[in-house]
């Protein structure tokens, strides 16, 4: 079976503004978030992509732009399955404004029971997600091959929820899965089981420097900004 490669979308204006930015329209990547897609061609040179599937949100489509242009071959194909989970009525608000709401305490720590007011539950986003990983593996290993490769560009909660079910992991410990900006997360699938080759490779050591506050012991929804 195929070789995925998971990549979130690079770093966008609303991870810097601390924004829980959700489906909302006109979300683009900022500067170092441009910067971190361009390198993104150099990063994964040499690996024989045969076709490349994204959210159809802006970050994520900007992110791909320059593997598109590295690849002239291949095109993207767009799949609202893979798109961020849908928050609802928290979309577009500030994660410093909801970090007092009561259901935040449940996202962090029993998120298979959470669902958004006006949005979706985290058990559906990871079905419809997951559910979309076994299609695409169908269909790359019956065009390329068993050995094929390819890529997706999600999200950070999607890329988590697919980590999670890959490991067997209940969807209540996916929170303590960390996955910054356009970072690179590889499952091999295999007939009996898949294995997580790569988590969260940025090549960047900076965010695990120590700071001068102490690391969150939350976990930030929708992702976080990585390394300042």
């Amino acid at each position: 079976m195929p070789t995925l490669i998971l990549v979130r979308h690079g770093r966008s204006t609303a991870n810097t503004e601390g924004v829980l930015a959700g489906w909302t329209p006109g979300v683009a990547l900022d500067d170092r978030g441009a910067a971190q897609a361009a390198a993104l061609p150099a990063r994964l040179a040499g690996l024989p992509l045969s076709e490349i599937v994204v959210s159809p949100l802006q970050r994520c489509q900007e992110t791909v732009r320059p593997l598109l242009e590295a690849h002239p071959g291949l095109s993207a194909h767009t799949d609202e399955r893979i798109g961020e989970c849908h928050y609802g009525d928290w979309s577009g608000r500030k994660l410093a404004d909801l970090k007092d709401e009561p259901l935040m305490e449940v996202v962090q720590a029993h998120p298979s029971a959470a669902a958004f007011p006006g949005g979706e539950s985290m058990r559906a986003m990871q079905t419809r997600a997951a559910e979309a990983v076994r299609e695409w593996n169908a269909r790359v290993e019956r065009d390329h091959g068993a050995d094929a490769v390819y890529l997706m560009c999600s999200h950070g909660d999607i890329i988590k929820s697919l980590v999670a079910e890959a490991l067997g992991l209940h969807l209540d410990l996916f929170q303590r899965i960390s996955v910054e900006p356009c970072s690179v997360t590889v499952i091999r699938y295999t007939r009996l089981r898949p294995f997580l080759v790569r988590l969260g490779d940025t090549g960047d050591f900076a965010s695990l420097v120590p700071r001068e506050e102490p690391p969150a012991a939350e976990a930030p929804v929708g992702g976080g900004a990585g390394a300042p």
